[in-house]
């Protein structure tokens, strides 16, 4: 297999990165422990200096990966770290074998949309359940490299519960800072089972982030929120793995749902990292959803043109998108401006329904994912999304992470507004109590139809 070894000393000529802020374009080696630009404060991104490439051998060197035994190989991420020279020495790399998610077809979904055909890029199916450790892995390897002994993040729960296990992984202590009462439990359980310092803060996420940010000033510990550019090094593998899984035929659309934006922000830098190499000849169209209760970036876009932050107090039941003054605005309007895609708000009933009905084509998600489907019916009623073009949702978080939230949705007792549960019930399943006889079942499976 001589191409890979072609491949691997073609792309290293890359060197070693460099962080550039995004605001105004200063470069630096080291950032300091806020990742922010010491000149005007924005946030900074890792940037390379890209040499000419075979785009043919590339695909075939990590196309051949996949069939080694090789840790580095069998991670998600690293598998492609050709495009990821944040390490000095890939021996520090912390992995949990992430990544490497699968691409489903989700017909009933489609159906919802109305659509011919959908895709759902299933980031839930990571090692702690949620896209965040493909973040988390390059982050920590950093954090090791370094020779840091803790680290630290405010989350929502995904986050905590990736940095967590990681963390563990690597032999190293965690703080989390979460808001008090607004964790989904599932989350909040993980980041305790790792061995995380974990703080109940009397606040929002968005305190929780301010107190994290003095900390790290006053302590040497490393943060590995999303404003560290690290994170989102590691995520930007999503959009590599799946062109590969699509052979690298690229899609009209992505449509990722919106928090800190940090994850669209990563995707997108991805696609425009391959389009630059030339391993793709077009860019495909991203998409932000955001929750109605939770639309900074929606309000951003529409009543500023993307050029100044509009930040909200942030309310939803999708609790990973619950985020009212995201970090990574600047870059997801970027990347939107880029793809020439669109940013859409969907309201709790359309959440709930939306997360029905990818269960009904048997992969469920978290609430925060099924803003995708949500967000899409939206696009294809605009005509912004046409019914014969190809549209990949990514689903950030896996279904058991916040089970509470289903159970009551099926209990019907998630959304007390009479309207929205009117919208709703259709979807629900709430569990049937029945004497324990044989004439008792019969009746039900004969109305559901299973009789026949």
């Amino acid at each position: 297999m001589g191409y890979s070894a072609q491949a691997v000393e073609a792309i290293r000529s890359i060197g070693q990165h460099r962080l550039e802020c995004i605001g105004c374009g200063d470069l630096c080696k080291e950032a300091g422990p806020d990742f922010r630009c010491e000149k005007c404060g924005d946030l900074l991104e890792a940037v390379y200096d890209w040499p000419e490439i075979d785009a043919e051998i590339v695909r075939r060197t990590w196309l051949h990966r996949r069939t080694s035994l090789a840790p580095l190989d069998q991670s998600g991420v690293w598998r492609f770290r050709d495009f990821l020279p944040i390490l000095r020495d890939f021996n520090h790399v912390v992995s949990l074998r992430e990544g490497n998610t699968p691409l489903y077809e989700v017909p009933r979904s489609a159906k919802s949309a109305g659509l011919q055909k959908l895709l759902a890029k299933h980031q839930g199916m990571n090692p702690t359940g949620s896209f965040k450790d493909t973040g988390m892995t390059a982050a920590i390897s950093v954090a090791k490299e370094k020779g840091f002994r803790w680290v630290a993040c405010a989350s929502t729960g995904n986050t905590s519960a990736s940095m967590a296990a990681y963390a563990a992984r690597a032999g190293m202590r965690s703080l989390v800072l979460i808001p008090e009462g607004k964790i989904a439990w599932g989350k909040l359980a993980q980041s305790l089972e790792y061995g995380a310092v974990t703080l109940q803060l009397r606040t929002d996420f968005d305190g929780c982030v301010r107190v994290l940010t003095e900390l790290v000033h006053r302590y040497p510990i490393y943060l590995l929120n999303s404003m560290n550019p690290y994170r989102l090094e590691g995520q930007k593998t999503l959009a590599f793995e799946l062109l590969e899984q699509l052979e690298w035929e690229v899609p009209d659309h992505i449509v990722v749902p919106g928090g800190n934006l940090a994850n669209s922000s990563a995707i997108g830098k991805g696609i425009l990292e391959l389009h630059r190499a030339g391993l793709i000849r077009k860019l495909p169209q991203i998409h932000v959803i955001q929750a109605e209760g939770a639309n900074a970036l929606v309000r951003t876009v529409r009543e500023t043109g993307g050029k100044k932050l509009i930040p909200v107090q942030a309310e939803t039941l999708a609790t990973a998108i619950r985020i009212g003054n995201p970090a990574s605005w600047k870059k997801a309007v970027r990347i939107l401006e880029a793809t020439g895609g669109s940013v859409e708000q969907v309201s709790e009933a359309e959440i709930a329904v939306a997360k029905a009905e990818i269960g009904e084509d048997g992969i469920g998600c978290e609430p925060a994912s099924a803003a995708t489907l949500a967000g899409l019916k939206k696009l294809v009623k605009q005509g912004l999304v046409k019914k014969a073009e190809s549209v990949v949702l990514v689903l950030t978080g896996h279904v058991l992470k916040d089970p509470e939230y289903t159970f009551k949705f099926h209990q019907g007792e998630l959304l007390k507004d009479s309207v929205a549960e009117s919208i709703t019930e259709a979807h629900r399943r709430p569990p049937i109590v029945l004497d324990g006889t044989v004439d008792a079942v019969l009746p039900i499976l004969e109305a559901a139809g299973h009789g026949e």
